[in-house]
């Protein structure tokens, strides 16, 4: 049976972080939008908690779970911002909300 090393980790967190940026870069969607954001910061946990595993060091585990508790708060902000623009624009999508124009 095969063993997986970091290098398996490192590649899985690229392929991650690579969908999370197309779709950030590609998607009008304010939900998917930080979909795509998630990917990218779950992207970073694992390269956090693999090269924390490689060192042997629990510095990486924990910065991780400071990232996870971010992303959470991030999430409900994010979601919290997103229902109080459909309410008053009646849209998700990210080039109809002109709401710091001038």
């Amino acid at each position: 049976m095969p063993e997986i090393t970091t290098a398996h980790y490192v590649m899985l967190s690229a392929a991650l972080f690579s969908i999370g940026t197309i779709g950030v870069l590609t998607r009008r969607n304010v939900v998917i939008i930080l979909m795509s954001i998630e990917l990218i910061l779950n992207a970073v946990n694992i390269n956090l908690v693999a090269f924390s595993n490689q060192l042997m060091n629990m510095s990486g585990q924990a910065f991780a779970v400071f990232v996870i508790v971010d992303a959470a708060a991030e999430a409900a902000v994010g979601l919290g911002i997103i229902i109080a623009l459909f309410r008053n624009k009646e849209t998700v999508n990210a080039d109809e909300i002109d709401l710091m124009k001038w």
